[in-house]
């Protein structure tokens, strides 16, 4: 579905990706470990078309899209949630009230506080806000950095439920995280380290994961 050809990416003379490949199937979920700076955000920026890779290219099947939710938040604080939503939205208004009560979107629970100016919500309310304009469009792809941040753990719980009915319904998830619990859903593991991606054994424990991140 999306394959990621010999990627590398620099900061000016700082090597951060060197000669990554990966490829991603439909209805499969990837997850990516490694310590604090060790490019994952940047890789999923360069995947998401944010940041432009020195080389290597990234080709998809026809048709296949792909939707972005970065570690910080993307949204328009003066805005309510739902004119966030509406921004990135490719239909109309009309279709919009549609999509926002499929069932996908309806797991996020957003509708209670959709109509609030975003400064007013919560760190987790906004996360789920920034979920729900990345799948407004019904993207084939979906790349998450940190997808459990700033929420509680119910919320951690109700994340999993909706990563994997999103899966089930045939969406792929690229996701890195250091809460090691994400990767359940997960049907592939790799290691980005001194700028490489390796795959690993995804039934790994979270300590072995510990020891090969603090190995950089």
């Amino acid at each position: 579905m999306v394959k990621i050809n010999n990627i590398s990416f620099n900061y000016g003379k700082k090597v951060i990706l060197d000669d990554i490949n990966l490829e991603v199937g439909k209805s499969e979920c990837i997850g990516i470990v490694g310590h604090n700076g060790c490019g994952k955000s940047t890789f999923l920026s360069v995947l998401a078309g944010v940041k432009k890779p020195k080389s290597g290219s990234i080709t998809k099947d026809k048709n296949v899209t792909i939707s972005y939710v970065p570690q910080e938040n993307p949204l328009m604080p003066d805005l309510s949630g739902y004119d966030n939503i509406l921004l990135w939205y490719k239909g109309s208004k009309k279709d919009l009230k549609t999509a926002l009560q499929s069932e996908l979107i309806s797991m996020l629970g957003i509708n209670e506080y959709l109509k609030k100016p975003v400064k007013r919500l919560s760190g987790g309310m906004k996360k789920k806000i920034s979920l729900a304009m990345a799948l407004i469009n019904e993207p084939d792809l979906l790349i998450m950095d940190e997808p459990s941040a700033a929420l509680d753990l119910p919320s951690k719980a109700d994340m999993g439920s909706f990563l994997n009915k999103y899966k089930s319904m045939g969406g792929s998830i690229i996701i890195t995280s250091h809460d090691t619990s994400e990767f359940h859903i997960c049907d592939s593991l790799y290691l980005l380290s001194n700028t490489k991606l390796n795959k690993i054994d995804k039934n790994i424990s979270d300590a072995e994961i510990t020891e090969l991140i603090r190995k950089k």
